[in-house]
């Protein structure tokens, strides 16, 4: 007897998890679309930071459905392939922090960690654009310096707008166990 699809029990979500995590993915999406006319500055790593410190390994389903989106609505390209690891490697460090941060530090080390990845960007995607163009180490090295200016905007960008993440976080936490 075939076996039949995984409900939700069986994927350890709730319906009502499926939902906030399919609108939270919609919400970092249009956040991207809204903020798409000034280069390397949207909410999308404070998002990250904020989701993965509420929801731990949940916080995938919510970064893979940004994913998603942005690749049905702005095309399955050869950009697109790097966003299944880029936002993994910021919910990898944040996973890697402390559950109890200190709270003068917290606001500051999510910050950091924003920042860092922002910074990291270019430097994470270049390997792939290696691969696809056939581009040598040092023409790998060579984009990543190119584009530096433009992984500083980035880091800069991330790191400002992170301030939002523990205020996000709480409210969060709180909508989170009222559910």
């Amino acid at each position: 007897m075939p076996s039949s699809p995984k409900n939700s029990a069986e994927t350890g979500l709730s319906l009502k998890e499926l939902a906030l995590f399919a609108m939270l993915g919609a919400v970092m999406y249009v956040s991207k679309m809204a903020l798409e006319f000034l280069p390397n500055v949207h909410l999308l790593a404070c998002f990250t930071v904020a989701f993965t410190r509420v929801f731990r390994k949940k916080a995938l389903w919510i970064i893979y459905t940004f994913v998603f989106l942005t690749g049905l609505f702005n095309g399955f390209s050869m950009w697109w392939p790097p966003y299944l690891y880029l936002w993994t490697v910021l919910w990898g460090a944040v996973m890697l922090l402390p559950e109890e941060l200190p709270p003068k530090w917290e606001p500051l080390i999510y910050m950091a960690a924003a920042g860092l990845h922002g910074l990291l960007y270019g430097t994470l995607y270049a390997p792939y654009q290696a691969l696809m163009f056939g581009l040598s180490f040092r023409g790998m090295i060579a984009w990543i310096a190119a584009g530096f200016p433009w992984d500083l905007i980035h880091a800069a960008s991330n790191f400002v707008v992170t301030i939002l993440a523990t205020p996000l976080i709480r409210t969060l936490r709180k909508v989170y166990a009222a559910f």
